[in-house]
């Protein structure tokens, strides 16, 4: 693929969340979120085309649909996914989420409920929804943002709304064998829970980003993967793909301020 340098921070996120969902096979992919979403399309049409998609409302689709006012798409129907197809598919496995939490701690539990005490919070949030039971049956991976110590927290999160790593918080004889955890993309790097115990590396940072940027906004100590590096520009096609499924630009808003994907150290 041909590389180009004219790129803005979403766009290089999209690609890179991308990579989250290649070589996954026949699963549901789904993106939560309007980079997520892009990532999961690009993923499809580039790299990963058996992925299932669906048009979010009943049925799978032979392309993504782009984001926003249908009025002009003609989805390419496949097939038809009702809610129980859905369900039979997230309990059995066969799906990797891009989810948002807003909090993640070492252990990779993350938090969409509150921040601070359950019983009198300082701030009350959207509630568990259905993380817990997505957690512990289906592969996930999350997007953050706004790469910072409120987000990547010390300690354990606030309340623990999706399963993790933390031996200490599953019961004998719970089923572990379907909960994992992929790629952490952020607006600083990509990292993953490859390191030794479970432990969180960073995979790549983002043109312009140290590794100690990325530690400083971290509230846990990071590793550097093996194979550390750059994370890799979007090319010409992908950038081509990522316009084509957001024609009405809705990932400038993703991001604040959406800079350049090569920012400045």
């Amino acid at each position: 693929m041909t590389a180009t340098c004219e790129f803005t921070l979403a766009e290089l996120l999209i690609v890179a969340a991308s990579e989250a969902w290649r070589g996954n096979g026949e699963v549901i992919a789904s993106g939560l979120g309007v980079i997520p979403r892009l990532a999961a399309s690009v993923a499809k049409m580039s790299h990963s085309p058996q992925l299932l998609m669906t048009d979010s409302e009943a049925f799978l689709v032979e392309e993504p649909v782009p984001l926003g006012p249908r009025d002009d798409v003609e989805p390419r129907y496949s097939g038809y996914l009702s809610f129980e197809r859905v369900f039979e598919c997230v309990w059995g496995g066969r799906r990797h989420a891009m989810i948002g939490p807003t909090q993640v701690d070492r252990w990779g539990q993350t938090n969409l409920s509150c921040i601070g005490d359950y019983r009198t919070p300082k701030v009350a949030m959207l509630g568990v929804r259905g993380l817990p039971g997505n957690s512990i049956n289906h592969l996930n991976s999350f997007f953050i943002p706004a790469h910072n110590t409120r987000a990547f927290v010390a300690g354990e999160v606030d309340m623990v709304s999706g399963a993790g790593f933390k031996d200490e918080r599953w019961e004998e004889g719970m089923r572990r064998d379907l909960m994992d955890i992929g790629l952490i993309v952020t607006d600083l790097c990509v990292m993953d829970f490859g390191g030794p115990d479970r432990a969180v590396q960073v995979r790549s940072v983002h043109p312009g980003v140290s590794f100690e940027r990325v530690q400083e906004n971290t509230g846990f100590p990071l590793l550097k993967a093996c194979d550390f590096k750059q994370t890799v520009a979007p090319s010409a096609e992908q950038l081509a793909l990522i316009r084509r499924f957001d024609p009405h630009d809705y990932r400038a808003a993703a991001l604040k301020g959406n800079p350049p994907g090569i920012r400045q150290p």
